[in-house]
């Protein structure tokens, strides 16, 4: 039960929780790094789901990043619990970084440089694309006209320069992701293969004792 929780916990406190564990973010990483570590997986595999979860992470499609992340290394050979935990390197504490770099950098890519990132500017156009998208439902079934005036705003000023922003940064994290945990899970199941090993000897070792004393 890797996600999931016996006791439910109350929505206002998921949310509290969501943007500060219980347990601190230092607690909550060690945690993932735990569980990255002990997968039953090789290293290579292990590495390639990692380095798939953090490129999601720098990707605008919020609510997508378990399922993308979990397609890619499964398309590309990644092991996909890997790639899911990975994620976690997109949180409320880097968002807002990860954020207004990808946004940054793909407005200069797209040549909207003379269009800069303000927190108030993005807050506003979300917001206003928000009133568009409930008008447009609400005109489903009533006589109002469909307006997509601040969807496109939201589409051409927001999403699609964080899409394409979020690449360059996501593939050079994915890849350091990539370099960095490779090595670190290998030592650490070697570690492990050989504690487990010396404890196997350790108990062989006693049974044999045990055996010739009875004898």
């Amino acid at each position: 039960m890797v996600f999931k929780r016996r006791n439910k916990l109350p929505l206002g406190r998921r949310i509290l929780e969501f943007f500060w564990p219980r347990k601190g973010w230092k607690r909550a990483v060690a945690y993932v790094v735990h569980r990255v570590r002990r997968l039953p997986d090789t290293p290579d595999k292990i590495a390639r789901g990692v380095a798939f979860g953090i490129f999601v992470s720098f990707t605008p499609l919020f609510g997508l990043h378990f399922v993308l992340a979990a397609m890619l290394s499964f398309l590309f050979g990644g092991n996909a619990v890997a790639a899911i935990l990975a994620t976690f390197f997109g949180n409320p504490l880097t968002f807002p970084f990860i954020a207004a770099g990808s946004m940054s950098l793909g407005h200069w890519i797209l040549g909207q440089s003379n269009d800069p990132v303000v927190h108030e500017t993005v807050i506003a156009v979300i917001r206003e694309a928000g009133g568009d998208l409930f008008h447009n439902l609400l005109a489903l079934v009533t006589s109002e006209t469909v307006d997509w005036t601040h969807l496109l705003d939201f589409w051409w000023r927001v999403f699609l320069p964080y899409l394409v922003g979020g690449i360059l940064p996501g593939l050079f994290f994915a890849i350091a992701g990539y370099v960095l945990s490779k090595p670190l899970i290998t030592a650490y199941k070697h570690r492990r293969k050989g504690l487990l090993m010396a404890r196997w000897n350790e108990r062989r070792a006693k049974a044999s004792k045990g055996a010739d004393d009875s004898s």
